[in-house]
């Protein structure tokens, strides 16, 4: 039996952005996510011991990131990659879940804001991510400062890029202890427009419309990072068209029940598994996309939220 929406978030959807890719402009899409993240500034965000706005270096210059620490110990760094679409969000749009991040696993949050499209389009912002992770690995000393306890992670299209780090870390012999993948995206080929590619994912028919994030608003955003469709066949923006998944960072991958993406994201669980990655799976019952950020107001949504970071937390203190 399948669980039914949870009753708080049915009320929010209606208020939530993103939602008609009719008019939507990458700027306006941008906009109304800052202004989300701005309509909750009157409450105090969860506290950290301190916050450092700093550059990393990405594949064309250096990138804005955000540090987040609980404490000066030696601890897990982890590096985390914002959702919106690859077009739109920011750091200032997920700061609230960076913050959660450190403070639930205990560990140094880069969060990194990369190149987006259509200004930047595909493999820009997977080559910033990498080139992102790669920087802040050599200079672990100044963050965790332990280089066997490094994870990635991110939400949604932040879900992709780590998804895609993990593995280019893997070919470029980079030990990852961890990768918290949230409502990933993990195959683009078709751009969620070819109905036999579409097919294979059946909640990109049965969650089409009506929880917040759209099949129509995920062609939108393919359209725009991708210049030319053919590539959403290759594995840095499709993680589960790799030739192999074998020795990569163990994973909890999250999905959200009422959520296009949810399908995709089980098969890239299965597909981890079924190449001897330790995975845990989690699928967000009653939630839809975006679940991560409305724990304020779910206790359905924070629960959820909360379980996969614990097992995230218990990853990155084994190490690699």
């Amino acid at each position: 039996m399948t669980t039914p929406l949870d009753p708080v978030i049915a009320q929010i959807i209606p208020l939530l952005p993103l939602r008609d890719p009719e008019t939507m402009t990458p700027q306006s899409a941008r906009d109304a996510l800052r202004a989300l993240a701005a309509a909750r500034a009157a409450v105090p965000p969860p506290q950290v011991a301190s916050v450092a706005d700093i550059e990393v270096k990405g594949a064309a210059g250096p990138l804005a990131a955000r540090v987040y620490r609980l404490s000066r110990e030696k601890s897990p760094t982890v590096v985390f990659f914002h959702g919106g679409g690859w077009v739109a969000g920011d750091l200032e749009t997920h700061d609230r879940q960076a913050r959660l991040l450190a403070i639930e696993t205990g560990a140094v949050v880069v969060s990194v804001d990369y190149r987006r499209p259509p200004e930047t389009r595909f493999p820009g912002a997977f080559e910033d991510a990498f080139a992102a992770a790669r920087d802040i690995i050599a200079g672990i000393a100044e963050f965790g400062g332990d280089s066997t306890r490094v994870g990635v992670a991110g939400d949604s299209a932040g879900g992709n890029l780590a998804a895609a780090v993990a593995i280019a870390c893997r070919d470029a012999g980079i030990k990852l202890a961890a990768q918290l993948l949230v409502y990933p995206v993990t195959d683009v080929a078709g751009n969620y427009a070819d109905a036999g590619e579409n097919a294979r994912f059946p909640s990109r028919a049965e969650n089409a419309e009506g929880y917040f994030l759209s099949r129509a608003v995920m062609e939108w955003f393919a359209g725009h990072y991708l210049d030319d469709a053919r590539h959403g066949g290759d594995w840095r923006v499709s993680p589960l068209r790799a030739k192999s998944l074998a020795g990569l960072a163990p994973a909890i991958v999250c999905t959200a029940w009422f959520d296009p993406l949810r399908d995709e994201g089980k098969a890239y669980a299965d597909a981890l598994a079924a190449a001897g990655v330790a995975t845990n799976y989690y699928d967000g019952k009653g939630l839809i996309h975006g679940y991560f950020g409305l724990g304020e107001v779910s206790e359905t949504a924070r629960r959820e939220a909360q379980r996969a970071r614990a097992d995230f937390k218990a990853l990155l203190e084994r190490g690699a």
